[in-house]
C-alpha cells in the first residue's frame, strides 16, 4: 500500500462474463472471458493492487468465488438501457449483496428506474466507458443525459487514449450553468449537492488476464472497502495507468479466442514443443510462473521437438494453415525477441502486445506474399482452378488478421464519435494532426519513369508549396528516408511479370500500413494504381471507414492484351479493373473519352469525374524556343512530336495503324504512313 493511499483495479472480468460484445468472438461462439477468478486475484496482487474485486456482467459469481480472500469484496457490472431506443449502458456497482443483485435484474431494463434504486440504497456506482457505443446506438444526446444522470465516470483501460482525454476535457470543463442547460434540455433532475463537479475512476476492463491493473484507481486512506465506497461518493478517485491501442484490443481478442480453443482442444505435449505454438501459448495465455523442468520433462521435451521438427519438414505445405505453421516456426526460430517470449521471459504486457503484433505481421506478410505469387502465376498461365483454390486457402489468413481489422475499425469509429461529442459542446476536433484535409495518396509506382509517378511527384511538390496535407504511401520505391511527404514501406515480396521485365509488383506490409494510416488519421484515401498498394488502400479505407477515391491513369487491360496477345487475359483484366474502380466513392479520369469508356464498361456515371491536366505555362513558354527543329532540318509544314516512354506497350516500332475512331490522331498516323498531309477541320 502506498503512503498516500491504496490502489485497486475497479473493472475486471472473469470466466463468468459469458456474452462478448465483439462480433468476431460471437461468431466463434466464445465467451467474453476464460480467466479463473483465483488467477485474477493472484495477478492483481502481484501487480501491486491493495484490494481486489471482480465486475462480471450481471452476475456476482466471479466476485463471490474470491470474496473470502483478504482484501476482496463483491461487485458487478450492470447492463442497463435507455428505454426509448434500447441504447445500452454499463454501470459498475461496488460492495453489493446478493439481495441487491436480484433487485438489479428487476430494474436494469430501464436506466431511469435503476439509478433511483442505487441512490436510495447508497450503492456506489460509476458509468463505465462513457464514450463507447456498446451496441452502436450511443449518440451525443445520450452522452448529454449521462452527464446529468451520473456523477462518476470511468477512464477505461481498453479504450483509446484520445477517448479518455476527450471525456476528461468535457467533464472537467463542465460548469453549473452548462449542466443546468443539459438538465432542462432533457427534462432530467441532477443528483447531489454539486452535480457539475464529477469524479473519475480507472479500470482495466480486462477480459483475458493479460492486462489486469493496466488502468486502476488510487484512493486516500486505509485499504479497505469502506475507503473505496467513501472515495467513490466523495469523488476522490485518481485514475492511473495506460490507455489501450488497437494492438492492445487485438491482443486481447486473440488471447480470448486462443483460450477458447485451448479449453476445447487441450494442447498435446508434442505440440507444446513446436516453437510457434509455444510462442503463441506464452503470448496469449502466459503462465503465472514457469518452474524449472526436471530431467524427465527435459527428455520428453527433446523428443517432442524432434518429432515436431519432422512434422514441420515433411507435412504437405499447400494449405494456408500448413504454410503458416512452417513460416511461423522459421520466424520464431530466427528472432531473439520471439524466443524470449517462448521461454516465458517477457512479463510486461505492453512489450508482449508489441511482440505479438510484430509476429502476426511478419508471419502473415510472408505467407500472403507466397499466395499472391501463386495467384498471379496461375492467372498469367490461365490456370483458373488453381486461382480459385489458392484464393480459398488464403482466405483463412484474412480470418487470422480479423482481430486487428476489428480493433482498428472500432477505434476509428470511436474517434469519430469523440469529434461528434466535442462538436456538441462547441469544441474543435482533437485529432493528432494539422488543421485541414489530410490525404493519403497510395501508389504502386513513385520512382520509376512513367506518367503516374511523374504526376504524383509533381503533386507532392505543389502540396508542399501551398501548405496542403498529403502523404504519399508506397512500397519498394527506394525513396530517401528523409524525403518529405512520402512513406515508403519495405516490401514483403515482389512479383516480376515475364512479358514485362521492367515492371515489378511489390507486396506491401499490410498491418504496418494500416497502423500508419490510423495514427495519421487521414480524412481521405486516394488510390493512384490498382496494384497491391492500391488494394491495400481499398482494404484500409473499409476497415477505418474512410472515404476512398481513385485516379484512372493507365489502360491496363489494353496493355495486357498488347503484351500477351491473349484476349481472355485482356477480358479478365477488364473485369478486375471494373471491380476495383466500382469500390471507389469517386473515380478521376484524364479525359472525357476515358470517362465515356469507363461508363460504357459498367462504372456508374455519377462516380466518374474528369480530372483535366494542366500545363506549367512558365516552363513551357514560346520564349524558350531553341531552334531544335531547325537544327535537325525538319522542314516546313506539320510536325509530330512523341512525348513519352520508349516501352513496349507504347507500340513505337511498327504496329498496325490506329483505327479511324481515333479522330485527328488517326489522320495524322495515316499521313505518317502514306506521306500525304491530312486535311484538318477548320
Amino acid at each position: 500500500m502506498s503512503a498516500t493511499g491504496f490502489r485497486i483495479d475497479l473493472h475486471v472480468h472473469s470466466k463468468h462474463s459469458t456474452r462478448p460484445s465483439q462480433w468476431i468472438l460471437q461468431k466463434l461462439g466464445c465467451s467474453e472471458s476464460y480467466t479463473e477468478p483465483q488467477k485474477i486475484y493472484r495477478l492483481l496482487r502481484a501487480r501491486g493492487m491493495d484490494l481486489v474485486t471482480i465486475t462480471d456482467h450481471n452476475t456476482l459469481a466471479g466476485a463471490l468465488e474470491i470474496a473470502h480472500l483478504p482484501g476482496a469484496f463483491v461487485s458487478e457490472e450492470i447492463t442497463t438501457y435507455f428505454p426509448g431506443d434500447r441504447c445500452k449502458l454499463h454501470v459498475l456497482v461496488y460492495g453489493v449483496t446478493e439481495a441487491q443483485h436480484r433487485d438489479f435484474q428487476e430494474l436494469r431494463e430501464n436506466v431511469f428506474e435503476l439509478l433511483p434504486y442505487l441512490r436510495e440504497n447508497g450503492i456506489a456506482h460509476v458509468l463505465a466507458h462513457p464514450l463507447f457505443a456498446v451496441n452502436e446506438r450511443l449518440t451525443p444526446e445520450h452522452f448529454e443525459q449521462c452527464l446529468v444522470l451520473f456523477n462518476t465516470f470511468e477512464l477505461n483501460g481498453t479504450r483509446d487514449e484520445l477517448q479518455n482525454r476527450v471525456l476528461t476535457e468535457i467533464i472537467t470543463g463542465l460548469t453549473r450553468p452548462a449542466l443546468e442547460r443539459l438538465a432542462d434540455k432533457h427534462g432530467l433532475e441532477p443528483w447531489g449537492d454539486t452535480p457539475w463537479v464529477k469524479g473519475f475512476t480507472g479500470g482495466s476492463d480486462d477480459h483475458s488476464g493479460l492486462n489486469v491493473a493496466r488502468m486502476h484507481t488510487r484512493f486516500p486512506g486505509p485499504a479497505r472497502l469502506e475507503s473505496v465506497l467513501a472515495g467513490l461518493r466523495g469523488r476522490l478517485g485518481e485514475p492511473l495507468g495506460t490507455a489501450a491501442t488497437p494492438m492492445t484490443m487485438a491482443h486481447n481478442i486473440y488471447s480470448i479466442a486462443y483460450q477458447f480453443y485451448k479449453n476445447r482442444v487441450p494442447m498435446p505435449g508434442a505440440a507444446a514443443d513446436i516453437p510457434a505454438l509455444r510462442f503463441a501459448d506464452q503470448a496469449l495465455d502466459p503462465a503465472e510462473e514457469t518452474p524449472a523442468p526436471g530431467l524427465l520433462a527435459r527428455a520428453l521435451s527433446f523428443f517432442n521437438r524432434r518429432k515436431s521438427a519432422l512434422y514441420l519438414r515433411w507435412a504437405a505445405g499447400g494449405e494456408a494453415h500448413q504454410v503458416l505453421l512452417k513460416e511461423a516456426a522459421a520466424i520464431v526460430g530466427a528472432d531473439q525477441g520471439f524466443q524470449a517470449v517462448s521461454r516465458g521471459e517477457v512479463r510486461d504486457m505492453t512489450v508482449m502486445e508489441g511482440e505479438w503484433y510484430r509476429f502476426v505481421s511478419r508471419a502473415t506478410d510472408r505467407v500472403l506474399s507466397q499466395f499472391a505469387d501463386r495467384i498471379l502465376s496461375s492467372v498469367l498461365q490461365a490456370r483458373l482452378f488453381d486461382v480459385f483454390h489458392t484464393i480459398g486457402s488464403a482466405a483463412s489468413l484474412y480470418a487470422l488478421l480479423a482481430p486487428y481489422f476489428v480493433s482498428f475499425g472500432l477505434f476509428a469509429s470511436e474517434r469519430a464519435f469523440c469529434d461528434r461529442c466535442l462538436a456538441a459542446f462547441g469544441e474543435k476536433p482533437r485529432h493528432p494532426r494539422k488543421e485541414g484535409l489530410a490525404i493519403a495518396h497510395f501508389t504502386d509506382t513513385f520512382r520509376e519513369v512513367n506518367g503516374v509517378a511523374r504526376t504524383i511527384r509533381q503533386q507532392l511538390t505543389l502540396v508542399g508549396r501551398h501548405d496542403k496535407h498529403m502523404r504519399v504511401i508506397t512500397c519498394g520505391q527506394d525513396a530517401p528516408a528523409d524525403m518529405a511527404g512520402v512513406a515508403d514501406f519495405e516490401p514483403v515480396g515482389a512479383f516480376e511479370i515475364p512479358e514485362y521485365p521492367q515492371l515489378r509488383l511489390f507486396y506491401p506490409p499490410f498491418l504496418k500500413m494500416l497502423a500508419h494510416c490510423f495514427e495519421e488519421d487521414f480524412d481521405l484515401l486516394l488510390a493512384a494504381t490498382p496494384g497491391p498498394v492500391g488494394l491495400a488502400a481499398l482494404a484500409i479505407a473499409r476497415i477505418l471507414k474512410t472515404p476512398i477515391h481513385a485516379t484512372y491513369h493507365t489502360a491496363f487491360p489494353q496493355y495486357v492484351g498488347a503484351l500477351t496477345r491473349d484476349t481472355n487475359l485482356e477480358d479478365a483484366a477488364w473485369r478486375y479493373m471494373l471491380w476495383f474502380y466500382n469500390q471507389m466513392d469517386v473515380v478521376y479520369a484524364p479525359s472525357r473519352a476515358t470517362v465515356d469508356e469507363l461508363v460504357a464498361r459498367g462504372i456508374p456515371e455519377h462516380k466518374v469525374k474528369t480530372y483535366p491536366r494542366g500545363v506549367d505555362v512558365t516552363r513551357f513558354h514560346p520564349s524558350k524556343r531553341n531552334g531544335f527543329l531547325k537544327r535537325y532540318a525538319a522542314g516546313p509544314g506539320l510536325k509530330l512530336l512523341y512525348v513519352g516512354r520508349v516501352s513496349r506497350e507504347k507500340d513505337l516500332h511498327g504496329s498496325p495503324r490506329p483505327s479511324a475512331s481515333c479522330g485527328p490522331c488517326a489522320a495524322t498516323w495515316s499521313w505518317w504512313w502514306s506521306g500525304t498531309a491530312p486535311t484538318w477541320p477548320k
